[in-house]
């Protein structure tokens, strides 16, 4: 049975994110004592599993970005579950599970046929054609500036700027005195566009930025990113995490 469900702050959190001691699943905030989960990277079905993981916790602190505020989760459930508010969830890990069943021996089976006429043909090894995407590696350097001023984004406003672009494995700190970067990247052939993340504190944005081959020379590519504030989005720190869940025949009427 298929359930769907939102996320929903009931008192948001007034602690900076600066204040607290960073750790393997978020941060320790020592005014409270207790650990502030960030599920402000982690996709849908990571949620979800984190959710089921945690069913019988009460009072779940937990960072959030405001987009998953709005969206709305799904997944299967095992048993019956009411419609409930700050509570715990008894849910499988997501549709996105793939569950694989034991292979059975099958059984052996013997036909009599007449033997098949003489067939003419091409007789050989199968070939298999198949297309990879080539990756480039290269390396993007500029500076991330408000597109108003075009300075350097207020360090007090955006402490601890962090960029990463199309997913690289290191994310690169932004300087908050020049907005200069240089982060190392891997990019399609023949790709048009690029995904950059930005992070601070208690901001964040995602957005496509254009991207042209040409433009790389000798393996590096100078872009500076320029953004207007309005579109960095506030993060949320979250006590008592609720889950609200939908109707699902309402919402398809």
């Amino acid at each position: 049975m298929k359930k769907k469900f939102t996320l929903e702050i009931k008192s948001p959190c007034e602690e900076k994110i600066s204040t607290m001691k960073p750790n393997a699943n978020g941060f320790f905030c020592d005014s409270c004592a207790k650990n502030v989960i960030d599920l402000s990277r982690k996709t849908n079905s990571e949620v979800a599993k984190f959710l089921l993981e945690t069913k019988d916790q009460n009072n779940i602190c937990a960072r959030l970005k405001t987009s998953q505020l709005e969206e709305e989760f799904e997944i299967n459930t095992l048993s019956k579950i009411s419609n409930f508010k700050y509570a715990a969830i008894a849910a499988t890990v997501l549709l996105t599970t793939n569950a694989v069943g034991q292979e059975k021996q099958p059984a052996k089976t013997e036909i009599n046929c007449p033997k098949p006429a003489r067939l003419t043909g091409v007789v050989g090894q199968v070939a298999v054609n198949s297309t990879s995407v080539k990756t480039i590696p290269i390396i993007v350097k500029g500076k991330l500036v408000d597109l108003k001023t075009n300075k350097p984004l207020n360090s007090k406003t955006y402490p601890n700027l962090i960029l990463t672009i199309n997913g690289s494995q290191s994310s690169i700190k932004i300087n908050p005195k020049t907005g200069e970067f240089s982060i190392p990247i891997l990019v399609s052939e023949g790709s048009k566009s690029l995904m950059m993340s930005i992070s601070s504190d208690d901001y964040y944005l995602s957005k496509m930025i254009p991207f042209n081959m040409k433009s790389v020379k000798k393996n590096v590519l100078l872009q500076d990113i320029r953004i207007e504030t309005s579109e960095l989005s506030k993060m949320h720190i979250a006590g008592g995490l609720g889950v609200n869940y939908i109707d699902i025949k309402k919402s398809n009427s």
